[in-house]
């Protein structure tokens, strides 16, 4: 998992971040931690009008990143 989107209303998107981005993230307007992921780096985006789709797309494809960077070998072995 990379990414969470709630289709329901209220509408928000998850993803993982870097550690410097994080901190940046939280104090912006629109964004919040994560509820349950935090620790690792997640954050909440409850207003789209606070980002673009350029930067939301590039949130998206970077948290992919992010957590495939993490997994074990023998899971990335599975998945090409």
């Amino acid at each position: 998992m990379f990414c969470v989107v709630s289709l329901n209303e209220p509408t928000f998107v998850t993803f993982k971040v870097r550690e410097d981005e994080f901190e940046e993230l939280l104090h912006a307007e629109g964004f919040i931690p994560a509820p349950y992921a935090a620790r690792n780096k997640w954050v909440l985006v409850q207003d789209f009008q606070k980002i673009t789709k350029v930067r939301l797309q590039y949130y998206i494809k970077q948290s992919y990143i992010l957590v495939k960077a993490k997994l074990p070998k023998k899971v990335l072995k599975q998945l090409l």
